[in-house]
């Protein structure tokens, strides 16, 4: 019966990932490609964590998948993409991930020269 339960839960985060990836085709292709790359390490660096951890990690992937396919699905040029982070949820994050956190926030605000 583990294995039943292994396989179904190998299923799930399959499906979730590549869900995920699917609704970033809907962002602008420089949020895209950060957003993708992302999903792609954090996938892969929570891949043998503890049963506990890997809960909360599924958790809240499906909630980030929830929002953006809300965000997506209604999405005109001026609409934001995102939502602001809660404070009480900023103060859970280890030194680590509140540095991975600034990191991601400058890539993505990074203003780019247009090119044409």
């Amino acid at each position: 019966m583990a294995g039943n339960l292994t396989i179904s839960h190998v299923s799930h985060v399959r499906a979730l990932y590549k869900g995920i990836l699917r609704l970033h085709r809907g962002l602008p292709l420089k949020l895209q490609a950060i957003g993708d790359q992302y999903v792609k390490d954090e996938f892969r660096r929570h891949k043998n964590v503890p049963n506990q951890e890997a809960e909360i990690f599924m958790t809240e992937w499906t909630k980030y998948y929830l929002t953006l396919a809300r965000q997506v699905s209604k999405r005109k040029k001026t609409q934001t993409i995102g939502i602001n982070l809660s404070p009480e949820l900023a103060d859970c994050f280890n030194d680590d991930q509140a540095t991975q956190l600034m990191e991601l926030f400058k890539e993505a605000t990074k203003q780019h020269p247009k090119t044409s």
